[in-house]
Parts: C-alpha cells; structure tokens; sequence
C-alpha cells in the first residue's frame, strides 16, 4: 500500500522548515558582534603609527610574534580543530615554507613575502603526498607518525648541503632603518593571519568543513553517510599545511637565517596543539585566543622568572588550571555554557 502526500502539503512544510532555519540563522547572528574582528584588524594595521612617537619595536615584535602563531594555529585548526586529527608534525611544513622562500631570497634576491603564497603551495602539496600515506591510520598511530614524519625531515635537512645542513643559511637582511626594520614583516603576518582565520572560517561553514565535522565525531558514520573521508582528510591536511608554510617563509627572512634547529622542532608543533586547546579546538576564535594567551604568558614569565625552566614551569600550571576550569578550551566551554561574550562569537 502506498501513501502519498497532497502536494501543497510537501510544501508547506518545506516552507516551514525554510522559516525555521532563517528564525535560527538570525538569531545566531544576533548574538554575534561582527565589528570586533574588523575593529582589532583596524587597531593592529595603525598600531606602527606609534614608531612616530618613539621607538616600540618590542611591540611590534610581540604583535607580529602573536600573529605569526595565529596563523599557525588556525591552520593546524583545521586538521585536528574539524576533522579531529592531532599532529605533533606541523613544524615540518613550517621548515618547508621557510627554506623555499628562504632559498628564492638567498639566490634570487625575491623578498618572501613575494614568495609566501608559493612556499605555501609547495607545503601544501608535500602535506598531500604525506597525507596520503599518514592518514590511513587514526587516534595514537597517527600522533606517532606526524613524529616519525618531524624525525625524518630533521634527519634530512641536517644532512642536505645544498640548504646548509646543520649549519643553516644566512639571509640578506632588508636596507630600512632599525625603526621601520620590523614593518614589512608586521604587515605581512597581519595579512596572513587575518587570511588564514577568514578562510577557517569559510572552509568551516562550507561542505566540506561540514564533512570534515562528521569525521571529527564519527568517521564510520561520516563514511556511511557518503563522504569520501580520505579525500577530506587529505585535503585537510594539505590545507592546513599551506597556512604554516606561508608562516614559515616570511618568519626565515625576519630571522635573516635558515636552521633546521630553529624550524623543525616539536615544540613548534606542539605550541600549535596547545594554543588550539586552550583556545577551544574546532572553533574560530580559540586559536586566536590561545596564540595570544600563550605568546603574553611566556613573555610575562620570561620578564619576571628570567630565561630559566622556570618560566616554562609558569606557562605550564597556568594552562594545566585553566583545562580544569575550561575543559573545552576557553571559546569551547564558554558557549557551551552560554555564557560566550559576543566579541568572541565568531562561529
């Protein structure tokens, strides 16, 4: 026996449900204050005007610092923030990004941050071909492998002459003034960073980003429902990758040279999983939030425990008491709560 349904019936209900999803969408929206993000960017892009009043070069190093983490995180975000894949092997791409755009200014005299978006290409392209490999396994098996893959490059850059080996490679540094030295670089992490949280935030709210969710929660289910959860992962790992390999090549020129030492160390790696755990893992605003927390409290500890453990130590307790309090990450436990400010609504 079949059972139809009149046709102005069907469509009732699909309008329903179309009002029902726009009551939603503007609610949500209402709770959003959409000027925050534009009006920090519009602070951060005047801030260098205060170089005409004296000289605030640790400023602009802390700023440019922060963002470059900004970025880093926000890309890693959306390898394990979405689809819920931990890697302790970021830097790796961080090294790649470096030393392409770092080989192209050393030979060539192009500025990296010509080359950023290139370097960023080909740390995208090498993260597909490992993701490819890596991603077959999942959970612990995967945290080994990104390790094994940071191993492996630090082994072979430390042995590959043409990029200097152990020794590195010294970059020519640009011809302005100690004043305005740091401008070209604030600038550039500015741009990389907004473009990178602009673009989690896209890929979030989009098909695939959507996907990559159902992969986080469940990847059985997410493959039964008819996503092609291989391809998904793997482009977001590449994606991820591109993000910290622009990062990469523009922090080589600010540093003038070229260490393996310096690029392809899991602290890098790890600073990238924290920020985002701290922050609030999957969402926009946490790594933003995390980056910033984690670069004042390191600077904060240095300037009052001295470069000793001992400011390592203070980093530490402070994140470990804040898990306890927000285990879901700053951004994460606060909406879930309902009580996230409207400034940190970027979702």
């Amino acid at each position: 026996m079949t059972v139809t349904f009149p046709h102005s019936s069907t469509n009732s209900v699909v309008e329903a449900r179309r009002a029902h999803n726009e009551k939603l969408a503007l609610k949500a929206d209402q709770t959003r204050a959409t000027w925050f993000p534009f009006a920090l960017l519009t602070i951060l892009i005047a801030l260098p005007l205060l170089q005409f009043a004296g000289n605030f070069n640790y400023l602009l190093h802390l700023v440019l610092f922060a963002a470059s983490f900004v970025a880093m995180a926000s890309g890693w975000n959306i390898l394990g923030g979405f689809a819920g894949y931990i890697s302790l092997g970021h830097s790796v791409f961080f090294g790649i990004g470096g030393y392409v755009a770092g080989m192209l200014l050393a030979r060539y005299g192009i500025s990296t941050i010509v080359t950023a978006p290139l370097a960023g290409l080909i740390a995208a392209a090498v993260g597909y071909l490992v993701g490819l490999v890596t991603l077959r396994v999942r959970g612990p098996s995967f945290i080994i492998s990104s390790i094994a893959l940071l191993m492996i490059a630090r082994i072979l850059f430390d042995n590959w002459a043409f990029i200097g080996g152990t020794n590195g490679l010294t970059l020519p540094s640009n011809s302005l003034s100690a004043q305005w030295t740091k401008l070209p670089y604030y600038y550039a992490f500015i741009a990389i960073a907004a473009f990178t949280v602009w673009a989690s935030y896209r890929i979030k709210h989009s098909k695939f980003g959507l996907g990559l969710r159902a992969i986080s929660k469940d990847e059985i289910k997410a493959e039964s429902a008819g996503i092609n959860t291989r391809l998904y992962k793997v482009l977001a790992f590449a994606l991820s990758a591109f993000f910290v390999g622009m990062a990469g090549a523009v922090w080589g020129e600010y540093l003038t040279y070229l260490r393996p030492n310096i690029f392809l160390i899991i602290g890098i790696s790890a600073n990238m999983v924290l920020m985002c755990i701290l922050g609030g893992k999957g969402t926009i605003a946490g790594p933003v939030i995390g980056a910033v927390a984690i670069v004042a409290l390191n600077e904060l500890f240095v300037a009052t425990m001295g470069a000793s453990e001992l400011n390592i130590l203070g980093t530490g307790l402070i994140m470990a008491l804040g898990l306890v309090f927000f285990p879901l990450g700053l951004v994460g436990t606060l909406a879930k709560k309902g009580k996230l400010p409207r400034i940190l609504n970027w979702d």
